[in-house]
C-alpha cells in the first residue's frame, strides 16, 4: 500500500469551491479499528452544511464524509469481526469520525457490517447514514408498528426515500410529501398516499397520524404536530429548537423527539438484511469521481435531487 492517499479536504468554510483534492498520509488503524480502502462514499446534506459553516467539527482543515463502502485492508489489535479482504459498509461515528471522502479511512470495527453480495459499492455507499437515520427514527425511537400511519416529509430525498421503504417493510401505511413529479417514483417504493406540498397544505390534507418523520424543520414542525393523533410522535432529524418543539407538542397532547444519528452495528445489520432481501435500495441521483466532490456538493445543494449522491474512489 502507498503511504499516502488522495482525499478531499477543505481549509476554510465556503461554497463547493473550497473543496480540494490533496495528498495526505494514509491513516493507520488504532486498537479495535479497521483500515478500509474506500470504493464509494455517499454525500449527505450534513456534508455541505459542515462545508459551509462551523457546526460539530469546529474549524477546518478537515476531510468530510461519513458513509463508507469498501474493502478491509488491515485490522488492528482487538478486531475479531472483520479480516483483510472483507467487503464492508457502514457509517463512521457521527459527527467526529468524518473522513470517508478519501481513498482510505479508519473507523471502529463495529461500525461496519458485511456488504450484501447482491449490491455494488456505489449502492452500498449510498445507504448507511441516511438509512440509519430513518431506522433510528422510525424503529428505535417511534417503534413503528404494522398498520400505523406515518407521515414522511421530503419523501423522495436521501433519508425520505429510504424511510418510505423501511416503513413499508414494517407494514405501516405511508404518507409522503413531495412535488408532483416525484409521486410516481414514490408509489413505486410503496407509498400509500402522496401530498404535493406545492399545491396542497399537508396539515389540512393529512390527519390521524401515529408518527411524523420531519426532515425539514422550520414551520413544518408546528404544522406537522397538528396532523398527529393524541399521543402520536414527531421525530425530527434536525437537532435544534427542542424546548419550543416539546412545549408545542405538550399543548396538543402529542410528543416530539430530536434525533442525531449514531453509528450503530445492530442498525446496520438490520439494514443489511433489508437490502439482502430486496426491501431496501437507494436511488442513485448521481455518481462522481472523488476529484469532482465539489460538483456533487453543488448538485446536492440545489435541493432537487431524488435519492442519494455518491463519490467513487475506485
Amino acid at each position: 500500500m502507498s503511504e499516502t492517499m488522495r482525499a478531499i479536504r477543505q481549509d476554510e468554510f465556503g461554497g463547493p469551491e473550497v473543496l480540494r483534492e490533496v495528498e495526505l498520509p494514509r491513516p493507520e488503524p488504532g486498537p479495535s479499528q479497521v483500515l478500509i480502502r474506500v470504493h464509494a462514499a455517499g454525500v449527505n446534506p450534513t456534508d455541505w452544511k459542515h462545508r459551509a459553516q462551523q457546526l460539530f467539527l469546529g474549524k477546518p482543515p478537515y476531510v468530510l464524509g461519513w458513509d463508507v463502502s469498501g474493502v478491509v485492508e488491515a485490522v488492528a489489535t482487538g478486531v475479531t469481526l472483520h479480516k483483510p479482504g472483507d467487503e464492508v459498509f457502514g457509517m463512521l461515528p457521527y459527527p467526529h469520525g468524518a473522513g470517508s471522502h478519501a481513498e482510505y479511512v479508519t473507523g471502529p470495527a463495529r461500525a461496519f457490517v458485511r456488504k450484501p453480495s447482491g449490491v455494488d459499492h456505489v449502492q452500498a455507499g449510498a445507504i448507511p447514514l441516511a438509512a440509519l437515520t430513518a431506522w433510528q427514527a422510525l424503529v428505535d425511537t417511534a417503534n413503528l408498528q404494522a398498520g400505523q400511519r406515518v407521515l414522511i416529509h421530503a419523501a423522495a430525498g436521501g433519508v425520505g426515500h429510504l424511510a418510505v421503504q423501511i416503513a413499508k417493510a414494517r407494514g405501516a401505511h405511508v404518507i409522503g410529501t413531495a412535488s408532483a413529479g416525484k409521486h410516481e417514483f414514490l408509489r413505486g417504493l410503496g407509498a400509500d398516499e402522496l401530498v404535493d406540498y406545492r399545491e396542497v397544505d399537508f396539515a389540512e390534507a393529512v390527519s390521524d397520524v401515529d408518527v411524523v418523520l420531519d426532515t425539514i424543520a422550520g414551520d413544518y414542525r408546528s404544522r406537522s404536530l397538528r396532523t398527529l393523533k393524541p399521543g402520536g410522535l414527531l421525530v425530527s432529524i434536525l437537532p435544534y429548537g427542542r424546548d419550543q418543539l416539546e412545549a408545542e407538542a405538550a399543548e396538543l397532547g402529542v410528543r416530539a423527539e430530536l434525533l442525531l444519528v449514531e453509528a450503530d452495528q445492530a442498525g446496520m445489520r438490520a439494514i443489511a438484511d433489508l437490502v439482502e432481501s430486496g426491501q431496501l435500495r437507494a436511488e442513485i441521483a448521481g455518481t462522481f469521481p472523488l476529484a469532482d466532490a465539489a460538483k456533487a456538493h453543488a448538485l446536492g445543494e440545489t435541493g432537487r435531487t431524488t435519492g442519494k449522491l455518491v463519490l467513487t474512489a475506485r
